[in-house]
């Protein structure tokens, strides 16, 4: 009796690891060998890499600068790292505004207003020209710009980010009380900061040519 109820137990035990086993087979599946370990999803791991194909960025063209007539040719190089460095730099327009300031700059000296010289030259120009016009007593002088009959760059350089810019004008003039031209030769340099957006340039120093 006793050797018939340990195989009963026997028997029911094992139907029992039986049913178990199936009930765990139904709830997990069958390993296939192809599955995450377990907390995958929650682990940086290695994320595969994909090859980017390189980029190249162009270098912008250099602009190659013109020389302008009257100009000496040998100048080109300070002009073009004049036009490196500042990309609005072009000498021919560079020449015509020069000419414009130039034709200002003497009308403003000339009746004595100093005030129309503003953002035309520097403090130290416009300190010598006020003291100029302080001397003859403020008084305007009839002298009169005829004619500009040339204006060419003489000397271009660029001093960290400080381009200058100097300027021969042989030009026409009558003086006061005078009834003739006379031809006069002034030598003037401008200078600009390139790294500003200010366009402007300064009439920096002034000097006559014999």
């Amino acid at each position: 009796m006793s050797d018939s109820g340990t195989w009963i137990e026997i028997v029911l035990l094992a139907m029992l690891a039986g049913f178990i086993g199936l009930r765990l087979v139904s709830v997990l599946g069958k390993r296939t060998g192809s599955e995450k370990p377990v907390g995958d999803a929650f682990r940086p791991g290695n994320p595969a890499v994909v090859p980017v194909a390189a980029t190249r960025v162009e270098a912008p063209a250099r602009r190659l600068i013109t020389i302008p007539t009257g100009t000496a040719a040998d100048l080109a190089p300070a002009l073009q790292a004049v036009a490196d460095a500042d990309p609005s730099f072009e000498p021919e327009k560079f020449v015509t505004g020069a000419q414009a300031a130039y034709r200002m700059i003497l009308e403003a000296y000339w009746s004595g207003d100093a005030a129309a010289m503003d953002k035309l030259v520097s403090d130290e120009v416009a300190t010598h020209f006020q003291r100029a016009i302080e001397q003859r007593g403020g008084t305007a002088l009839a002298n009169k710009l005829v004619r500009i009959d040339a204006a060419a760059i003489t000397a271009a350089q660029m001093i960290g980010q400080m381009a200058e810019v100097t300027v021969r004008f042989d030009a026409d003039i009558v003086a006061e009380g005078s009834t003739a031209d006379a031809e006069t030769h002034d030598v003037w340099t401008f200078s600009r900061h390139v790294g500003t957006y200010d366009p402007a340039w300064l009439l920096i120093a002034t000097d006559v040519h014999a």
